[in-house]
Order: structure tokens, then sequence, then C-alpha cells
């Protein structure tokens, strides 16, 4: 990690503010999370309780929901790209969402449910990339880093605000499921009415005629820069895993059932508080180096979580793996803006979301494969396995050209 000098920090203390329309940006995360978060932390029990689907059925509507937004994702940011505009694509992304919240409120059987979802996940799909994208063209290269990791943490703000407002709800109305849906429609709309409002996309004219992302003369332009960060957010992926064995590990240390959502709610409070102050340093210091650290922390988490917990060591094994979180995630999105050219932002996050949600569901799958055959302990070994093959492959790049702050 660079020491900073006087000069360095007296240039530091002049750097550009954060543009308010990445607080808008931020603050449309955030009220989408809360409305999606709402929903999804009580989908397979409404599934399951309410429209007597079996685990099965959730399994298939989430598989279907979660690839289908990995591949709606490439797309929309080619497309962003060859448009040269990234907003419209966000605000249909992000209506698209709000207008699936009120099907979930009305679904007397499994297959709305599904097509809702299946929506849902496009509307994401379509959103992510060029939002991402978005943000990069919004903000000065020096300020990034905080960017980035400012909207994340708005946007976690809403991962675990979301399930405690349904919580609070269904303990007030009963476990009325259909009526917290409802409710779950306000911030979806608020929103959608924020991006329009608040965000105003920079002018970005288009020289020379137009041609399409994803052609073979276009991706070449993507450098090996660029295609090893990808591998390696997909190597942080596999060591990452779901976050659902977190909650499988909280009830065998012995929590009660009613507060094991309280875990994710707990990563989520640490992932949102450590978002914008690692993003802010990530504009001051060595990315690989930060990634380094990232992964430590990661690979503590892991060892800890291997452990025969009880509820105070599982709660730090995961109180850690957020700081992981708020370290890596806007750091990989900085990184992938700097690596990528201006005009294939777009298509770069698309396809670094893709890859990296394709490592996610074979982690995910393998991680469930070795708790079933050989116990949680080993699967969280495996994980301090892929922290270690991370390492290796940060050291197989050396240099600060795609590594180092702007």
């Amino acid at each position: 990690m660079r020491g900073e000098s006087p000069r360095v920090s007296a240039s530091a203390s002049r750097r550009p503010a954060i543009p308010a329309a990445i607080w808008a940006l931020g603050g449309v995360s955030l009220l989408m999370d809360v409305s999606s978060e709402m929903i999804h932390s009580l989908l397979p029990l409404f599934l399951v309780t309410t429209l007597g689907a079996g685990a099965f059925a959730v399994g298939v509507i989430e598989g279907i929901a979660e690839s289908t937004a990995l591949i709606v994702k490439v797309f929309s940011g080619a497309l962003s790209d060859y448009l040269g505009r990234r907003k419209g694509l966000a605000i249909l992304g992000y209506a698209l969402g709000a207008a699936t919240k009120p099907l979930f409120a009305v679904a007397t059987g499994a297959g709305l449910v599904l097509a809702a979802r299946f929506v849902d996940r496009i509307g994401k799909g379509i959103r992510g990339a060029p939002r991402d994208a978005l943000v990069a063209d919004l903000t000065p290269p020096e300020v990034r880093g905080a960017a980035f990791g400012l909207r994340q943490a708005l946007d976690t703000v809403g991962a675990f605000a979301g399930p405690l407002l349904a919580t609070a709800l269904m303990l007030l109305w009963a476990d009325d499921f259909r009526a917290v849906f409802w409710v779950a429609v306000v911030p979806a709309v608020l929103a959608v009415a924020l991006l329009v409002v608040g965000v105003h996309e920079p002018s970005t004219p288009h020289v020379g005629r137009r041609t399409n992302p994803i052609r073979s003369d276009n991706l070449a332009r993507l450098s090996a820069g660029y295609w090893w960060i990808v591998a390696v957010g997909a190597v942080f992926t596999l060591a990452r895993f779901s976050e659902a064995f977190l909650v499988l590990r909280a009830q065998q240390a012995g929590i009660a059932i009613a507060f094991v959502p309280m875990v994710m709610v707990a990563m989520n409070v640490v992932y949102s508080l450590t978002a914008y102050p690692f993003g802010r340093l990530a504009d001051r210091v060595d990315h690989r180096t930060l990634l380094a650290w990232g992964l430590v922390v990661l690979l503590a988490a892991d060892l800890v979580l291997a452990l025969d917990p009880g509820p105070r060591t599982m709660l730090a094994g995961v109180a850690l793996w957020g700081v992981h979180m708020g370290m890596t995630q806007g750091l990989l999105a900085t990184m992938i803006a700097a690596a990528a050219p201006t005009d294939l932002r777009g298509t770069a996050f698309g396809f670094f979301n893709l890859v990296s949600g394709i490592a996610m569901l074979v982690a995910s799958v393998l991680a469930g494969y070795v708790w079933q055959r050989w116990g949680a302990r080993f699967t969280f070994y495996a994980g301090a396995a892929f922290c270690v093959a991370a390492f290796v492959l940060l050291a197989s790049k050396r240099g600060a050209s795609a590594a180092g702050p702007p």
C-alpha cells in the first residue's frame, strides 16, 4: 500500500465532490432494495404456506429468475453503449421491477409468482450494467471509488431495511403477506420517480458510425487488464459462494429460528457501514493491495465459520464477511470502469456481471454438495482454499497499470 506524501494529501483535499446524481442513484437503489427485500424475504414462506407450493417449485422459480438476470445484463450493457445513452434503459429496468410488485400481492398460484419474478429479474438485468456505467460516466476519476462505494452502501441499507420492515409489518398485521406486499409497491414507485427527476445524464456526443459493441473488433478493445479483473472477480465469488449458507450455519450455531434472518441483517449493516469508507480508500491506494486485504478478511471469516461456532463466534464470522464485501465490491466496479473504454463501459459491466453471476451459481452448487457430503466445516474450508487461489491470481499480475488508483 502506498504511503501518502504531504503533496498527495494536499491534492487529495482538493478532490472534486461526489456529484449529486450519484446520491440520487444511491437513493434509487436503496428504495428499490427496500421494496424487493420486503417481498423476497417473505416469498419462500408465502409460496409454501399460502400458495401450497413445494420446495422444488421455489428452487425452479429462483433459478429461472436469477439466470434470466445474468443473461439480460450483457445485452443491456451493450445496448447502452450502442445507443450512447444509459438513463433510459435504467428507467425501463426499474419501472419493470416496480410494475411486478402488485403481482405478488394478488397472486393465487405459483405460476403468477414465477411470471412476476421473471419480469422483475429482466428489469434487474436491464438496469444493472447501464446504471454502473452511468455512475462511471457521471463521476470524475479521482472520486470514482468513493462514488461506487457510496452507491453500494445505500443499496445495502435497503437490503437490511427491507427485511426489518417486513418483519415489523408481519408482527403488526398478524402475518398478512399480501398487505406487506402492497406496502412494498410504494418504495418501488418512489425509486422510479427519483431516477426520472434526480439524475440527468451527461452529454456524450457520438463521433462516427455506431457499431455493435459485442462485435469481435470491439471486444478486442477490452484489454487483457480488463479480463484479468473479470477473472479476479469470478475467483472472489467462488471463494464467497451464496450467503444462504450463512443462514444455515447460523441455525447450526444455536440461534433461534425466529432470529436467524437477523444474521443477514447484521452482515448487511456491516457491509453498508464499510462500503463508502473503503470506496474512498480505493481512490488513494493500490487496488491490488486493497483486494489482497479483502481476501485476508474473507479467509479469516471462512476459518471462523468453519469452527463449531456459538452465536457470538457466528456473528464475528458474519461481521468479517460484511467487511470483506465492503472492501471489495465497489472496488471491483471501480477497476472495471477504469479498465474499459468509455464507449464500452456498459458492455464491460455486462460481461463482468455475467461471469461473476455464473461463478456464484457454480460456487453455490459446489458449496451445497460439499455441505451435504462432508459437512458445513468443509464448505468453509473450501471457501478458504479458493481465497488462496485468488491470492495466486493477484500475485500473477505485475505493475500498477491495471491495479492502481486513478
